[in-house]
């Protein structure tokens, strides 16, 4: 099938509402959105098992989830990387140390080392379910990222692990990926993958992860209540996610 353009949204204060959902006139935009001819790609730091409803219910079968380390393009797996099952056990001991714990994601699956105050938090945050706890269950299992539980020592774990890249994406919790991976890396990849380089790219974000996204695509929309270096990086700035910030965007545009 031959694109307009992609459009890749991040989904916690850009495409869902304030519960985490999508709304109808959001749901309504991307179905518009695709008989033009545009392919829409959720770009989220959350995994797989947490965005399976929120695809549904927005009519999107593409995705790069997990700060881009897993790719898929309408339904099919393009590409994931694996955090090494050393610097696992090393992020375990390094969160001991602190009094903290670590969630381990891969594409079917979440699981934490061990239970604190942070791991309900960080999930209710973004009103997901809690995962289990199995502390040794990445011994035989393939791990695509990490969350560390914590809302403090976020420069002991930049130092020690410099082949990791950090991102916080919550009071309670930072995502941990494999140097260099990014949503940014992720569009550069789909891009490859569906051998359309000149394509027009379009990018929404809100938050600190969105920067490589923005940073990675032709158009960058920043939402209203985005950060204030995310607004800076873009092109054009629209309103709030719970003011129709999203099909604002597509409008200004002529994507809708």
């Amino acid at each position: 099938m031959t694109y307009r353009a992609l459009a890749f949204f991040d989904l916690d204060g850009t495409l869902l509402d304030n519960h985490s959902q999508i709304t109808p006139e959001v749901a309504e935009a991307i179905t518009r959105l695709k008989q033009n001819n545009v392919l829409p790609i959720i770009a989220t730091g959350r995994a797989e098992p947490q965005i399976q409803q929120i695809k549904a219910a927005a009519g999107i079968t593409s995705d790069t989830v997990m700060n881009g380390a897993f790719i898929r393009l309408d339904n099919q797996v393009v590409y994931q990387e694996y955090i090494d099952k050393t610097i696992c056990q090393r992020m375990i001991d390094a969160v001991h140390l602190k009094n903290q714990e670590v969630v381990f994601y891969n594409e079917k699956d979440i699981w934490a080392s061990g239970s604190n105050r942070y791991l309900v938090e960080a999930f209710e945050f973004i009103h997901a379910f809690v995962p289990e706890v199995h502390p040794q269950k990445f011994q035989q299992s393939l791990v695509n990222m990490l969350l560390i539980l914590g809302n403090t020592a976020d420069h002991y774990y930049h130092e020690m692990f410099p082949e990791l890249t950090f991102y916080r994406n919550s009071p309670f919790s930072i995502d941990v990926v494999r140097k260099g991976t990014s949503k940014g890396s992720a569009v550069k990849r789909i891009k490859e993958a569906l051998q359309l380089s000149t394509i027009p790219t379009y990018g929404f974000g809100d938050g600190p992860n969105d920067i490589a996204l923005l940073d990675a695509c032709d158009e960058k929309i920043a939402m209203g209540n985005a950060t204030k270096e995310l607004k800076e990086r873009a092109t054009f700035v629209t309103k709030n996610n719970t003011d129709g910030g999203i099909v604002h965007a597509l409008k200004h545009f002529d994507l809708i």
